[in-house]
């Protein structure tokens, strides 16, 4: 009986110490906001016809790559709505 614990102890401790598998993070593109890929920037106050960016970016210049390759603008909107962005800004190292 404790042989079977202390190798079942032994087994759970081995188990819990493998470490996760690490993934890289994603740099913050915006400070407050969504990441969405934009048609039209108006004065920072709207923007049209936005989206969510097709694969998820690594920093600030995959974001305007990943944009550019759909024909348009990065940007960080604070309301997404209805394909529309409001209140939009430059995203961080854009």
């Amino acid at each position: 009986m404790r042989t079977s614990f202390v190798t079942l102890f032994g087994l759970a401790a081995t188990v819990a110490a493998i470490p996760a598998r690490v993934m890289e993070r994603q740099t913050t593109l915006c400070s407050s906001g969504t990441a969405q890929c934009c048609s039209v920037d108006v004065l920072g106050v709207a923007d049209l016809d936005c989206a969510n960016p097709p694969t998820l970016p690594a920093n600030g210049t995959d974001f305007a790559n990943i944009c550019a390759a759909e024909g348009q603008i990065d940007m960080c909107c604070l309301i997404p709505i209805l394909d529309q962005g409001l209140l939009c800004q430059v995203p961080i190292g854009g």
